[in-house]
Parts: C-alpha cells; structure tokens; sequence
C-alpha cells in the first residue's frame, strides 16, 4: 500500500542512537554503526523520532510499503521485554517546529567544569564529579567534544545507587556512560560503544557492574568494543556488590 513511513539517510547518519528509544515500537535499531528501520509494518508512520536525530538524517516518505501492523509491533515488543504504546494517531511535528540542533533539549550535549570545592564540602558535605550531559548510553552522541581524551567511565545504572562513593571513587575526573543490560539490547551497547570508541581517543576504559549474572553483559559490551574499534585502549572491569562494597 501506498502510505507515509520513515525514512534514513545512511550517509548523514552517525549513529548516535538518539532516534532508537524515542521510537515507541522500536522500529529502528543500529546495523554497523547506523540507524535503520527494522520493517515497515513496525513503524507507524507518526515522525516521533524525527526530532531526536542531530544530523537531520531522518525524514518521512510516501512510498509502497507493508501496512503499519499493531499485533507486529506487540510480538516485536514482547521479544525486548517491552510494553506495547498507546497510540495516539496525532499528525507528526513538522520539522520548522523542531528545536535547533534536533532533539529534545535535555538530550543536548553539555560539558562543565566542576566547581572548587567549598568548605561545605570539605567538612561533609559532598559535591557531584559529573562534568557532562547526557549521560545515557542510548542519549550520547558518539562524537560528543567531552569524549575527546577522556578516561570513560561505563556505569551498569544500579552501581551509583548501590556504591556511596560512587562520585569520589569512581566518577571524579571522567566521562560517563550508563545503562542496563538487563532491560536494553546489549548488541546495541556494543554497537554504540565502538563507534563511541572509534570516533573518540579516549584514554582509558573502566566498567562498573553489580555483582549479579545479568549485569555481566555491559562488561561483555565494553570488551568487544575496544577489540573491534582498532585501538589498544586500557580497560578494567570493577565488580560492585549488591550491599555497596568493592568486590574486585
């Protein structure tokens, strides 16, 4: 049938990965380092990822194409351990009304010096080391500026809650990337992770997992990124346990 369906330009694209979670079906996911649309029944048409994508490398055809399917989408969702959407068959947002840049605002990229500490803080009261934003792994882009000759920090996302040090011990003085291999696509982590690696000369890799078997996958991710970005880069994988302590 004849019908509206997205579309993207693999010559623009960088494979940010910023346009991967704002699809409510998941219709698109990364292939070697690109965005692509994984069938056409699963993606409705609507536009919601148009805005998330910096290099303007996303747009809406009309082409023959498979029939939007909703059953599709639920069995596709279900395979990711993801609720189904709610639709709300809403015209797209027309591209003049997206803000400069693309994306929402909170997934712009920012860097910012730490503040000296004060003595506040020298006598308890403590200070957040985060020098970036975003710092979602599914929101960075790969060619962020605060990559550029960092020592990476890749964070499994319970570690901060789980470590009380984790500021101080961990994150002071280097760039953050987080999430979960649990409830995310781990080929995608990997997918993003080299890319991340290939396009920036980050110094070194430290991965903070929990203790638990399904946290094992970031590490995985971040081991098979650094062998296949072509680069010797350090990395050292540190196990916290689930009551907050330093296991090694």
């Amino acid at each position: 049938m004849l019908r509206k369906i997205v579309t993207i330009d693999q010559d623009k694209c960088d494979g940010c990965g910023l346009c991967v979670p704002s699809c409510a079906e998941r219709a698109i996911k990364l292939v070697n380092g690109k965005a692509v649309l994984s069938a056409d029944n699963l993606c409705d048409g609507l536009g919601a990822c148009l805005g998330e994508c910096p290099r303007d490398a996303i747009h809406i055809e009309e082409r023959e194409a498979d029939e939007f399917d909703e059953a599709a989408v639920a069995k596709h969702l279900a395979a990711q351990g993801k609720p189904s959407p709610v639709h709300q068959h809403a015209a797209p947002v027309p591209a003049a009304h997206h803000h400069a840049g693309g994306g929402c605002p909170g997934s712009r990229a920012m860097s910012f010096a730490r503040p000296e500490p004060t003595p506040a803080a020298a006598s308890g009261s403590r200070q957040s080391q985060l020098a970036q934003w975003p710092v979602q792994l599914h929101l960075v882009s790969t060619t962020a500026p605060y990559f550029q000759g960092a020592d990476l920090l890749i964070t499994a996302d319970c570690v901060p809650v789980a470590h009380a040090g984790y500021h101080e011990d961990f994150l002071k003085g280097k760039a953050v990337v987080m999430g979960c291999p649990k409830l995310d696509d781990n080929n995608f982590y990997t997918q993003k992770l080299t890319e991340l690696l290939s396009k920036s000369d980050v110094k070194s890799v430290t991965v903070l997992k929990m203790e638990v078997p399904c946290c094992g996958g970031i590490a995985m991710a971040a081991q098979q990124a650094v062998a296949a970005c072509g680069k010797q880069i350090p990395l050292s994988v540190v196990t916290i346990g689930i009551q907050g302590q330093i296991k090694g």
